[in-house]
């Protein structure tokens, strides 16, 4: 780039401009901005890191983080395999409850009969001390 065209260049960034919006029935002047290239470009730039600053901000302070593929698993992965192990403990518990009560139901009912079968053991033999 020569020395020509980089003041042509820095100059057309500071050419003023004016920009009118007027009404277009009675062509009257509702409002008039004067205007350089440089204005225009600084003034989307701030506004374009201000939008991009605030939805970093809404999304970190937010539960929207959540919604974000792989953010935060960590933590989410853990407590589920903490609430899973719960849940198994609790599902045990109560078949084993359940199981129990349909023992006592049927023999509250009759319907088995109570053996006490003791032939089945096997005791152990007492050991004889020689002291």
């Amino acid at each position: 780039m020569s020395k020509l065209e980089a003041g042509t260049t820095l100059q057309r960034l500071r050419n003023r401009y004016r920009l009118v919006v007027m009404n277009d029935d009675t062509y009257e002047e509702v409002v008039t901005f004067k205007l350089s290239r440089r204005s225009v470009y600084v003034g989307l730039s701030t506004v374009f890191v201000l939008l991009i600053g605030l939805t970093v901000v809404l999304i970190v302070f937010t539960p929207l983080k959540y919604y974000i593929p792989g953010y935060g698993a960590a933590s989410i992965g853990r407590e589920y395999k903490q609430l899973k192990y719960a849940t198994d403990s609790l599902e045990k518990q109560v078949r084993f409850q359940a199981q129990y009560i349909n023992s006592i139901k049927k023999v509250m009912n009759g319907d088995i009969a109570l053996t006490l079968d003791t032939a089945g053991l096997n005791e152990p033999e007492a050991e004889l001390s020689t002291d």
